[in-house]
């Protein structure tokens, strides 16, 4: 009876994909298509809950073949991101021709990343002051404890750490080893050594023209077959996000979610709060925000299931370069730094909204200014380095914690709640990324206004023929 029951669960989600292909065939839009995948996805997976507990063995077996989809495009992502990352940057090195300094895109982008995040950290103070959030009185059960005991032990290889030590690391000794995802910084040590090979290639090929010109022959075939897989796979998106969203809505415990209501309810309002602050930038710098909302949203909705910035980082680039008008160089940066620097929600928000929750445990007041200001400066420095995949929130919010002096072991306390949030987050984290790529490319000059501006009847995703 079982397996009778996780095959028609199968089947219907089987079904489910099949009517987004039919979709497809039938020529209806990609965003069309990406809602109608998360909307037939939180439907199907409110049914599963309703028909199974949390902890049922068929609920379980059949996310299991749920994440073949789910999980199965997440991976996909992953494996083209380096590769993308790598071709992209050395392209856009080659192709700056002197019209910008290197140094310039990327002090602009970070500069952009860490004002930002500063910005949340102060709306997350001010969600959890104005929500009265604290953690006194709140039950410490075994599962609790328990939870606080394995952050320690996560705490043990971050502390000792200093600031300058972390920076090194994003130097690469061995990047074949930082390809393969190897270490919490390996995303950045790519980037710094791509920028490398691409300052190097330019003074090769004035030194040397005519090898020059086969490298970067070399190197234009490899981008546009890298290109070519990012197409096939963004194409995927809309399966991806119904197997995804139904996971998390038919696995997530409701009981959880009533038990710490509050503090989600503030954590998104605090989330929604900083997206107004990103359209509010994009408006001083002279651009419609209704038009970035109606581009982004594609990207924002898979960054919300997937809860993964890293995993995001193709579909970033592609709706920077090619619906916000987005050189390519400031795109690839721009979405490279985005996950790993800067993270508005996990690395701004979430740490500084605990940090406030937890200070009155200790006898600290968190109205005290100086608090206060300590702990965004805190949070904004610490935001270097957060790893752009689930769970980097909460290595965030322990580097927060230890620096602050503030008891670690009570974060296990939200740890149940976690994905509901985590997802919010994860979509802050990517517009913020993007908005440095556009106001970046906005004050450099490189800013295509009329592809920002122009009204795109629903493009594919890197359409290619």
């Amino acid at each position: 009876m079982d397996t009778l029951l996780i095959i028609l669960n199968v089947a219907v989600l089987v079904g489910l994909i099949g009517v987004l292909v039919w979709m497809q065939k039938k020529h209806v839009s990609f965003t069309k298509r990406v809602f109608t995948g998360l909307l037939l996805g939180i439907v199907f997976g409110v049914i599963l809950q309703l028909a199974y507990t949390p902890d049922s063995e068929i609920l379980s077996d059949s996310m299991s073949w749920f994440s073949l989809v789910g999980s199965g495009y997440v991976r996909l992502l992953q494996m083209i991101v380096i590769p993308l990352i790598m071709v992209s940057i050395i392209m856009a090195i080659l192709n700056l021709n002197g019209r910008q300094n290197l140094g310039k895109i990327s002090g602009s982008i970070l500069l952009v990343l860490l004002l930002t995040t500063a910005i949340a950290a102060a709306i997350g103070i001010t969600s959890a002051l104005g929500f009265g959030l604290t953690a006194q009185g709140m039950p410490v059960g075994d599962v609790e404890e328990q939870r606080g005991v394995l952050l320690q032990e996560k705490l043990g290889d971050v502390e000792g750490k200093p600031l300058p030590t972390q920076l090194l690391e994003f130097i690469p000794t061995n990047p074949f080893e930082d390809m393969t995802g190897a270490r919490q910084s390996s995303t950045l040590a790519v980037v710094v050594f791509s920028a490398f090979v691409g300052v190097g290639a330019l003074g090769f090929m004035r030194k040397n023209p005519k090898q020059g010109e086969v490298f970067q022959n070399v190197m234009s075939a490899i981008y546009g077959v890298v290109m070519r897989i990012v197409t096939l796979i963004l194409r995927l998106t809309p399966y991806g996000i119904l197997a995804l969203i139904t996971k998390m809505v038919a696995t997530t415990s409701g009981q959880d979610i009533l038990n710490l209501f509050k503090f989600v309810l503030a954590s998104y309002a605090a989330l929604i709060a900083m997206f107004i602050v990103h359209l509010v930038i994009l408006a001083i710098g002279g651009l419609n925000p209704v038009q970035y909302v109606k581009k982004i949203i594609p990207t924002l909705t898979f960054a919300f299931t997937s809860r993964s910035s890293a995993a995001t980082i193709p579909l970033n680039i592609d709706t920077q370069t090619r619906k916000l008008g987005v050189s390519s160089g400031i795109a690839n940066l721009s979405a490279s730094f985005g996950a790993t620097i800067g993270q508005n929600g996990c690395a701004g928000i979430y740490p500084a909204m605990l940090a406030v929750m937890i200070a009155p445990t200790v006898g600290i007041n968190p109205l005290d200014w100086q608090f206060i200001l300590t702990l965004i400066a805190v949070v904004t420095i610490s935001s270097l380095g957060v790893a752009g995949v689930g769970g980097g929130a909460t290595f965030a919010a322990l580097i927060v914690l230890s620096t602050m002096n503030l008891p670690v072991a009570l974060a296990g306390l939200l740890i149940s709640i976690e994905p509901l949030i985590d997802m919010g987050r994860t979509a802050l984290n990517v517009s913020g990324s993007m908005v440095s790529g556009v106001i970046s490319s906005r004050v450099l000059k490189e800013h295509d206004a009329e592809v920002y501006n122009q009204d795109v009847a629903e493009l594919e995703p890197a359409e290619a023929s």
